[in-house]
Order: structure tokens, then sequence, then C-alpha cells
């Protein structure tokens, strides 16, 4: 089994850093930066705020909420002062607040821009959860907001921090079973209430496809090392009552260059979780591939594929703390969420076109 300090090491060589140095983009090496999660849903409860407790280059400095009594448990809970407790209205009062030096948008997906904006004028750094929104256009409102504040912007792309994922990736790019033919991956599970905001349009911006389709989009550009040049969708519907404003479920094909393709489903009506990696002279991947923990991997040639857990949640953040304060550029940066807008806009398209090919800008 890989060690944690294995990975580590390797980790480190795949996406190699500007040395340890004090720098003008953020306070020196030694100093945790100051996170806000702005939305205290399930996700900031109970993977989050954990996770920020196991980082070394950050800590839990603020919430923005608004909800009063999860401000109160969250105040009592992590220790955090009044003077770092804002709601949505007024969140761009953190500009006052030198505690506080990235936020971490986890609102539903129509409301990122809004915050991050907000997070920018602040003059805060600025982690957003996937999808980066529900259009480019937005995408681009929010690159160019931190931009323009001289700030920071990255998503929140956990896999990219997972070792059997980067494995994967390693096994593709070193052609260890020769050139990539194909992908195949699914990400779906059965919905719950119906009334919840991610089957809402206005707030989603879509279904799976959105929520958690982007993983597999995700995995194809990770694995082949490109970007697609075109996309096909077709969605399907066995329930119109409850998936009136979202697709139910989408089956998709990205081509790119050297003909290889990826061929994806993700549902809200069924529940998978894998993607298999085809080459030359064999195939690779996991299963489950996207859950939070207990990832496995597998190999054609039946070669060991363990890897020491880790949190990557915690891992993503100390890397985008890492990067604010060296100068170094994120593998997870806004340009990459965006490249991921315009792939699943493409296939939207092509959705409501019956499944015609539409290329990729």
């Amino acid at each position: 089994m890989t060690t944690r300090r294995d990975f580590l090491r390797s980790a480190a060589a795949v996406v190699a850093g500007a040395p340890l140095l004090d720098s003008p983009f953020g306070p020196p090496r030694n100093k945790p930066l100051g996170w806000a999660l702005v939305g205290l849903g399930s996700l900031s409860t109970n993977q989050l705020a954990p996770a920020l407790q196991k980082t070394t280059n950050c800590r839990l400095a603020g919430i923005v909420t608004g909800t009063p009594a999860k401000a109160e448990r969250w105040k009592t809970r992590y220790g955090i002062p009044d003077r770092s407790i804002y709601n949505y209205e007024n969140m761009e009062s953190m500009a006052d607040n030198p505690d506080i030096d990235v936020v971490y948008v986890v609102t539903p997906n129509a409301l990122h821009a809004e915050h991050t904006i907000k997070a920018a004028r602040a003059g805060k750094h600025v982690f957003c959860e996937k999808p980066m929104e529900i259009s480019v256009e937005r995408c681009e409102a929010m690159i160019a907001a931190c931009k323009k504040a001289g700030r920071r912007l990255a998503i929140g792309y956990r896999c990219q921090y997972e070792p059997l994922h980067l494995e994967c990736v390693r096994l593709a790019k070193e052609k260890e079973f020769g050139a990539l033919t194909r992908i195949e991956a699914s990400f779906g599970f059965t919905i719950g209430n119906p009334t919840q905001w991610r089957l809402n349009r206005a707030l989603a911006g879509g279904g799976p496809l959105m929520d958690v389709g982007v993983y597999t989009v995700q995995t194809a550009r990770m694995l082949t090392g490109q970007e697609p040049l075109r996309a096909t969708a077709r969605t399907s519907l066995t329930n119109p009552t409850k998936f009136k404003e979202v697709e139910e479920t989408m089956e998709f094909e990205l081509h790119f260059p050297g003909d290889v393709v990826m061929r994806s489903t993700t549902s809200y009506n069924a529940n998978s979780n894998r993607f298999t990696a085809f080459a030359q002279r064999g195939s690779f991947g996991m299963e489950p591939a996207y859950n939070y923990a207990g990832h496995r991997g597998s190999r054609s040639d039946g070669k060991d594929m363990r890897f020491e857990p880790v949190d990557a949640f915690a891992l993503e953040m100390d890397d985008f703390a890492q990067c604010i304060t060296t100068g170094a550029r994120s593998r997870v940066s806004g340009e990459e969420g965006l490249k991921d807008m315009k792939i699943l806009s493409a296939l939207y398209e092509s959705a409501r076109t019956s499944g015609a090919a539409v290329r990729i800008s």
C-alpha cells in the first residue's frame, strides 16, 4: 500500500509548485490563511469544516449564512468571533476583517457568481465549489472580478488531489497500457426531496450533468490531458412531475483528439459511480470513483492500486493556500472551471437539438 508520505511526494512531483517562500501574494508560508465558508449546508458541515481542522496552511476564520441559528451553532462549536460572522447581504464588509484571507463559496450553483464577486470586491481570494456557475458568461464574470481585485480564484475539483485519480492520470500519461482508445464513465444517484434546490433550474442551472456529470467530464480531461473537440448528448425522462425543470438522465459523448471517445451517463434516477479507461494493451479505472472516501482502483493486469486514504478537501484547500502564498498557479484555477462550463454548455445544446454534434470552442 502506498503511504500518505509516498503519495504526497509523488503528487508534488506531478504538479510542481514554487518554493515555499514569503511573497507579495499573501502572508508568510508559516502563517495559516483564514478561510470563511459561505453557505453552511451539508458539505460545509460534514466535510469542509472538519477538513479545515486537518490542514496545515489554513484555519476556519469566518462564516456566511442566512440562518441565525446556524451561526450560533458554528460560533459555539468552532469559536468563531462575532466580527467574523456575516450574512449574504453584508459579506462585502469582510473587507475590514484582516482575519479572513479566503472565501469558500458553497452555495447553490446559480449564486456562485454573486458570492464570488462580493468576496473579490472585499479583497478576498475565492475558492468555489463545482460547477463553477451555470453559464459561460457568469464564469467569465467571476474570473474578471477576481482579476480586477488582484485576487486568486480556484474551483473545488477535489478529485485532482485524490491519489487513485492521480495514479490513473499517471497510467494514461505514461502509456503503461498503451495509448488510450476510449473512456467509459457514469455517475448518478436517486435524488430524494422533490422540493430541493437541485431540481430548481433557476438555482441549479441544470440537473445531474451540472451536479455530478461534471465529475466524469473532469475525468476524461484529466486522463487524456486534452480538450474535447465536439460533444453529443441525449436526455431521457421517466418522471415528468419530479423532473419538470431539469433533466433526469443524460447520456453523452465527448470526442477528443486522436479519436479517443468518452461515453458517459449521469442521472438523478439511477445509482452509478465509476470510470474505466481502455487502452491498446489493457484497461484501468475506479469503482467507486467519486465518493468522498472509499475509492477502489483496478488494473487489467491485476497489479495493486491501493493507497492510504487522504482527505482531498484538506489537500485542495492547503494547496490553494500555498498557491496564494507563493504565487504559483493553481491546477484548479477559474479558467479550469470555465473550460468545463463550455463543455457542459455544448452538451446541453446537443441535447436540445436531439443529439446533434456540437463543436466546442
